[in-house]
């Protein structure tokens, strides 16, 4: 399995436009967040995770190849603004879009003319697959695990695949959810910022979340200017935790 992170920041992006503060100036490339996404491939099957508005700048930087499924974690802008930039994978035939049931009903409101009987010519092909939180679905002969996450009180879905998790904007889990976190080798999680937020975990609580599960290595997404220049937050982390950034890769 390789899994790279295509966008690590949160939903205003790093630097973020008007802010002059020593992140949004840095000139390391790790302090240059795009929103949050990540491609997983496994064995010939490409998953894309979250499909934000940066989609295609990140696309242009990774092989151009078949999209086997898109996961979505949940409606808002900065996880589904790309998706009408998955016109060109639609090359290789329909994309498999895969959501709760909000978050179809809310696609299919925001972008009609992809869902019309006759639609126009080159929108993208779009099949919207509506998912359940435990329950699991095939891509392919990969098995997909929704779980249950609570973004504040919206609930959104966090996905497992194989030894690896992506969980995003989540402020609380279920006791569920962690049931099903069991044995991983690969947590991505998201941790905004170092002060608290009502909606997002904080460092602070990214960090016993991820000590409570227990992956053999876990890695911070959705980060915010505020957490931090990323050369000094990394020193403060304890072994096998990580602050991801664009670009990277892991393989399991």
């Amino acid at each position: 399995m390789k899994i790279t992170i295509l966008g690590s920041g949160t939903s205003t992006g790093v630097p973020e436009v008007g802010c002059k503060c020593e992140v949004c100036t840095s000139s390391d490339p790790k302090d240059n967040r795009t929103r949050t996404s990540v491609l997983v491939e496994v064995d010939g099957v490409n998953i894309l995770l979250d499909c934000g508005p940066d989609f295609r700048q990140q696309m242009l930087k990774v092989p151009f190849q078949k999209i086997d499924a898109v996961l979505i974690s949940h409606e808002h802008y900065d996880h589904v603004g790309g998706i009408d930039d998955l016109r060109p994978f639609c090359r290789f035939g329909e994309v498999e879009v895969y959501a709760d049931s909000c978050t179809v009903h809310q696609l299919q409101q925001r972008m009609p003319y992809c869902f019309k009987e006759h639609p126009y010519p080159g929108v993208p092909k779009i099949n919207l697959n509506t998912v359940v939180a435990g329950k699991p679905f095939l891509v392919s002969s990969l098995s997909v695990v929704p779980f249950a996450v609570h973004h504040g009180r919206l609930p959104i879905l966090g996905y497992r695949i194989g030894q690896f998790a992506y969980i995003t904007d989540m402020l609380t889990m279920p006791e569920e959810s962690y049931e099903a976190l069991k044995g991983l080798d690969v947590l991505v999680m998201n941790a905004l910022r170092i002060k608290t937020h009502p909606t997002h975990q904080n460092l602070e609580e990214a960090l016993k979340v991820a000590e409570r599960i227990g992956a053999k290595q876990t890695y911070f997404i959705h980060m915010s200017h505020h957490i931090g220049l990323h050369r000094q937050i990394v020193q403060e982390l304890p072994p096998n935790v990580y602050f991801a950034w664009d670009g990277l890769t892991l393989n399991i």
